[in-house]
C-alpha cells in the first residue's frame, strides 16, 4: 500500500500481495484473532455448557478442552498466508485443485454468515437491553432491527476499507473490551459460586453427550477461522519465522478463555438467579436482568466494540474469496457489499424466524464437521510438500486461465476431493442433536455427537492412503521431492500448459508452455523483490 492511512480503500484484492507490499507483524494476527473472540458472541458460547445443563466445573473443562484441541489444529493454517500471499481458499487449490478450491470457499460462506450473524444478535441484543436499562428504550423488533441494521451497516464500511481499518478497529477492542471483561469480573464476583451443581451429573445418563456438545461448540471458535486466518496472514512477510506465527494463533486462542469463563461464570448466576432465561435460551437477557445498574453502560460499550470486531473479522475474508471466484464480476468491494446484504438477511430471518441458540449449536456442529476434513488436508500436503508451492499457479482459475501444476484433473485433485468429501459426508450422518439434528448415524455411539472425530480421522486416514497409492506428479513437491510419502514419476516440468483467458478466446488448441519449476519460482521471487 502506498498510504499509512487507515480510511485507505484497501487496493489488494486476491492476488498475491509481493514481499514489499507486507507490513503485518505476528502481533497484528493476535490482535485480530483476539479482538475478534473477545466479545459477548463468546461469552454466549461460553454460556452452553449452563444451557446443557453441565456443573461449572464440566463446564469449565468442556471450554478448555475444545478450545485447545482447536487451536491445535487451527495453528498450522496460519502458514498458508504468508507462503502464497493469499487467501486460504486460493491456496487450498495447490491441493484441491484450482477449481477444487471451491471447497474452501463454501466452508468461508457458512462462517462468516454464522458467525457475523451471531456477532450482531449478541451485541444488537446487549446494546439494546442496556439502553432499556439506562434510557428506558423499549426493547421490541423495532429497536431490535434498528441495531442490527447499525451494527451490520458498520461493519461492511469497516470491511469496504479492509484490512488496515479492520486492525486499527481489533487494536482498539483487544484493550478496550479486556477492560471491559475485567470490570464485569468485580461486578459479579459477588453472587458467583463454583460449586454450581447443574442439572446433568456426572454418571448420569445425559452427561456425555451434553459434555461432548459443549466441547464442539467451543471448539467450532478457533475452527471458524479456518478458511480465514489466510485473509490476513497474507500481510505477514513470508520470512517470518514459522513458529512465532502459529504462537500468535495459540496464545490468542488462550486468551479467549476470558470471554469464554466470563459467559460461563455468569451463565450460572442466571441459572440461578433468573432461570426464566436460561429455560428459553436467552444468555444476554438474563445477563441484564442480574446485572447492578452501574454495569449496564460497560455492557452497552462490550456490545459495540465487540460487534464490531467480531462482524469485520467475520465477514472481511468472504467477500475477499467471493470476489476471487468471480473476478470478472465482482472486485473485493462489491464482493463485500453482495456477501453483507445476504448476511443481513439471514440475521433477520434468524432472529426473528427461528431459535437462537438452536441456529449457533447447528452451525458449530457443521463447521466442526466440515472444517476440520478440510484443515487436516491442507496441513497435511504442507508437510508432504515441505512448505513449497508455486505462487503464481494458483492464480490461474482467478485470471480466467486454465493449466499449471495445480490443474490436475480439469481442476480438479481427486485424491482431496476423495478424502474430503467422504469423510464430511459420513461425519454428517453422525450428527446428534437431539431436537435439532440427529443424522442416520447419529445413535450408534449411545447418544454422543462424535461427528467431528469421524470425519477428522477418516479424512486423515484416506488422503495419506490417496497420496501413497496414487502419488501426486512429482513437479507440485519442488526440488526436496516429498516427505513421508514414496516417490512416484519425476516430472520436473508443467505437464498441463497455462493458458491465459485471451489465449482460451482466441485460438482452440494452444501450444504447450513448457518452463522449468525452478524457473517459474525464481522468476516469482525476484519479481516480489523488484
Amino acid at each position: 500500500m502506498s498510504s499509512n492511512s487507515i480510511t485507505q480503500v484497501e487496493t489488494f484484492g486476491f492476488e498475491r500481495i509481493p514481499d514489499r507490499s507486507r507490513y503485518a507483524r505476528p502481533i497484528d494476527l493476535f490482535r485480530l484473532l483476539f479482538g475478534g473472540c473477545n466479545t459477548f458472541s463468546t461469552s454466549v458460547l461460553g454460556s452452553f455448557p449452563v444451557l446443557l445443563g453441565l456443573s461449572f466445573k464440566a463446564g469449565v473443562y468442556s471450554i478448555v478442552l475444545g478450545v485447545l484441541i482447536g487451536s491445535c489444529i487451527l495453528a498450522p493454517m496460519s502458514l498458508f498466508g504468508p507462503r502464497n500471499g493469499t487467501s486460504d481458499p486460493v491456496s487450498s487449490g495447490a491441493h484441491f485443485g484450482i477449481h477444487g478450491r471451491i471447497v474452501g470457499s463454501f466452508l468461508a460462506l457458512l462462517t462468516s454468515v454464522a458467525f457475523f450473524s451471531l456477532a450482531v444478535w449478541s451485541s444488537g441484543d446487549a446494546l439494546v437491553g442496556g439502553a432499556n436499562h439506562l434510557l428506558g428504550l423499549p426493547v421490541n423488533w423495532m429497536t431490535l432491527s434498528l441495531a442490527y441494521g447499525v451494527f451490520a451497516v458498520l461493519v461492511l464500511t469497516v470491511c469496504i476499507y479492509g484490512f488496515r481499518f479492520m486492525l486499527w478497529v481489533n487494536k482498539i477492542a483487544v484493550w478496550a473490551a479486556s477492560l471491559m471483561f475485567a470490570v464485569g469480573i468485580a461486578a459479579f464476583a459477588g453472587p458467583f459460586n463454583s460449586a454450581y451443581a447443574g442439572k446433568v451429573a456426572l454418571g448420569s445418563v445425559g452427561f456425555w453427550p451434553a459434555f461432548v456438545s459443549a466441547v464442539l461448540v467451543a471448539m467450532s471458535n478457533p475452527v471458524s477461522f479456518a478458511s480465514t486466518l489466510g485473509d490476513w496472514a497474507r500481510y505477514i512477510p513470508q520470512d517470518t519465522p514459522k513458529k512465532r506465527t502459529m504462537l500468535a494463533v495459540m496464545i490468542a486462542q488462550v486468551a479467549t478463555f476470558v470471554p469464554f469463563f466470563f459467559g460461563l461464570a455468569t451463565a450460572t448466576i442466571i441459572a440461578t438467579r433468573a432461570p426464566d432465561f436460561i429455560a428459553s435460551n436467552n444468555y444476554v437477557g438474563g445477563l441484564l436482568a442480574i446485572s447492578p445498574n452501574w454495569f449496564f453502560l460497560p455492557v452497552c460499550l462490550i456490545a459495540i466494540i465487540g460487534g464490531m470486531s467480531t462482524g469485520t473479522t467475520a465477514l472481511y475474508g468472504t467477500g475477499l474469496d467471493m470476489s476471487s471466484m468471480f473476478p470478472r464480476l465482482l472486485n473485493r468491494v462489491r464482493a463485500t457489499l453482495l456477501i453483507g446484504c445476504l448476511a443481513i438477511g439471514f440475521i433477520f430471518l434468524g432472529r426473528f424466524a427461528f431459535n437462537l441458540v438452536e441456529s449457533v449449536s447447528t452451525f458449530s456442529v457443521l463447521i466442526n464437521t466440515c472444517s476440520c476434513p478440510w484443515m487436516m488436508i491442507m496441513i497435511i500436503g504442507f508437510v508432504t510438500r515441505r512448505g513449497y508451492y508455486l505462487s503464481d499457479d494458483l492464480q490461474v482459475f482467478n485470471r480466467g486461465g486454465r493449466g499449471g501444476h495445480y490443474w490436475f484433473t480439469h481442476g480438479w485433485n481427486w485424491r482431496a476431493m476423495g478424502a474430503w468429501l467422504p469423510s464430511a459426508a459420513i461425519g454428517l450422518c453422525f450428527v446428534n442433536l437431539p431436537d435439532q439434528f440427529v443424522g442416520p448415524l447419529g445413535e450408534l455411539a449411545g447418544g454422543l455427537d462424535i461427528s467431528m472425530p469421524v470425519s477428522l480421522t477418516l479424512a486423515c486416514t484416506l488422503y495419506v492412503a490417496l497420496l501413497q497409492c496414487f502419488p501426486e506428479p512429482a513437479g507440485v513437491y519442488g526440488p526436496r521431492g516429498r516427505r513421508w510419502l514414496r516417490s512416484g514419476a519425476q516430472a520436473n516440468v508443467i505437464v498441463h500448459p497455462v493458458v491465459p483467458a485471451t489465449k482460451l478466446r482466441a485460438v482452440a488448441q494452444p501450444q504447450t508452455m513448457v518452463q522449468p519449476v525452478h524457473e517459474r519460482e525464481a522468476a516469482l521471487d525476484t519479481q516480489d523483490a523488484g
